[in-house]
């Protein structure tokens, strides 16, 4: 049996790391963590907690809250792949709407958030044989990841993919508006303090602009296959 390894994959928002991730450690056989669904939970936690008010987060309070927030995944038989749980309750679809996306990133910015996350993906990941995305995963999660990859594409693309995503689920989204969230999240995600969004130079680079899903599954399989048989 081949030696199993850790696949870090970083990179902007909707170019479509989660589903390119969730398909890569199905074919490999490996664990697969969301860990934007995380931040997610913790946005959408803030939210219903009234910790947001004309668009300024209460980070002091969240912070605060920190021990009342329990985040799981569990394994959904209808869609093969793993939900996020908040406290118990599955909220896979409360999280991906626009207004969590608006300010999840502002969640991502607080260090103790950060630092509470960290430490449940790092223990995740303590047996190898795992795939996780995120912005952070390369540089701060598994900085010794056999496998970094840095996904990437044109705003205009990348804003396109989720206004569809949004639209055929049933949200009432504008394309302008969508763009204008892509664009404040890569300002928020790259230059925040704490643990920016960066390309590392070992990082392989996926842009995805002009690439179809088949063709960026078959690349990443190439590069975690080259990177195993080096492991």
């Amino acid at each position: 049996m081949s030696k199993k390894i850790t696949i870090a994959i970083d990179g902007h928002s909707s170019t479509g790391k989660s589903t390119a991730a969730k398909q890569l450690a199905v074919k490999l056989k490996y664990v697969y963590v969301d860990t934007g669904a995380m931040y997610r939970a913790v946005s959408l936690y803030a939210l219903r907690e009234n910790l947001i008010v004309s668009g300024n987060l209460d980070s002091k309070k969240l912070v605060a809250s920190l021990s009342k927030i329990k985040i799981s995944f569990a394994y959904n038989k209808e869609t093969d792949s793993a939900d996020v749980y908040l406290n118990g309750e599955n909220i896979e679809k409360q999280i991906r709407t626009l207004e969590v996306s608006s300010i999840v990133s502002k969640v991502a910015e607080i260090s103790e958030v950060r630092a509470k996350l960290v430490e449940q993906q790092q223990a995740m990941g303590e047996e190898k044989g795992i795939v996780m995305d995120g912005r952070d995963i390369g540089s701060v999660v598994f900085p010794d990841a056999e496998l970094k990859v840095f996904m990437t594409a044109a705003p205009e693309v990348r804003a396109q993919r989720r206004y569809k995503e949004l639209v055929e689920r049933g949200d009432d989204v504008s394309l302008d508006d969508v763009l204008k969230n892509v664009v404040e999240r890569d300002r928020i995600d790259s230059s925040r303090e704490d643990s920016p969004l960066v390309q590392l130079p070992e990082a392989k680079l996926l842009d995805t602009s002009k690439m179809t899903r088949e063709e960026q599954f078959d690349l990443l399989v190439t590069w975690a296959e080259e990177a195993i048989e080096k492991a």
